[in-house]
């Protein structure tokens, strides 16, 4: 494995430490630095080596949007996925506040139909979301939702980290259906954990995962 994708599992599992100890300070900070390298530099500003800026590197828009022969998934629809997943868990269930896709219109802004978190699609409306997205305004709609996440993470308190999602929270997303019908086992999940376990999986576990997915994709490519 790559060191920079090692030192990430290393220190994810540092961070679930910390989490488990309800050690806030060092969860804050070790959170931060793994959320940074799963998105885009330009997200954090942090200096640190990004995953995201590894595979979009060389890419044009094209590419991004194309699901390679026999693939399931195009890395336009892994961000769109990933992105959709964040904002929904760390502002609708974490910090019980809109969500950005609907507060400030990105639907529209990113040419996209599809309001969910883009679970169980089938292959043509994987392939209309992939070929009809703006690529630039989802590049942007992601920076938008770590950056915003970032603050939400910051603001949490240490005996937050085990509370349970609240149910009102749970049944607005299903409300709002920022979840396909179709995937409610996501749903189940999501209500399942602590505010500790939604950190340890959408925002970083959750895009470390896809991000290995999306540089199989980038290899499939540009053979």
């Amino acid at each position: 494995m790559n060191p920079n994708r090692q030192h990430w599992n290393a220190l994810h599992q540092k961070l679930n430490r910390a989490l488990g100890a309800a050690d806030r300070a060092a969860a804050t900070e070790l959170f931060l630095a793994q959320h940074a390298m799963v998105h885009s530099a330009n997200m954090a500003k942090s200096g640190l080596w990004s995953f995201e800026d590894e595979v979009l590197c060389g890419l044009s828009a094209d590419q991004i949007r194309t699901i390679p022969r026999g693939g399931e998934h195009s890395i336009a629809w892994i961000m769109f996925h990933l992105a959709r997943c964040e904002d929904i868990t760390m502002n609708m269930l974490v910090a019980g506040t809109p969500q950005l896709f609907t507060q400030e219109d990105w639907a529209k802004k990113m040419n996209v139909e599809v309001i969910h978190s883009a679970n169980k699609m089938d292959d043509g409306s994987m392939a209309m979301l992939s070929a009809g997205i703006d690529v630039k305004a989802l590049k942007t709609y992601r920076i938008a939702v770590g950056r915003r996440t970032r603050q939400v993470v910051k603001k949490i308190k240490a005996e937050d980290y085990q509370k349970p999602v609240a149910p009102l929270r749970i049944q607005n997303v299903m409300a709002e259906s920022a979840v396909s019908k179709d995937a409610i086992e996501i749903i189940n999940y999501w209500a399942s954990r602590t505010v500790a376990g939604l950190l340890l999986m959408p925002p970083t576990r959750h895009c470390f995962l896809h991000w290995n997915e999306a540089l199989k994709i980038k290899r499939k490519l540009l053979k």
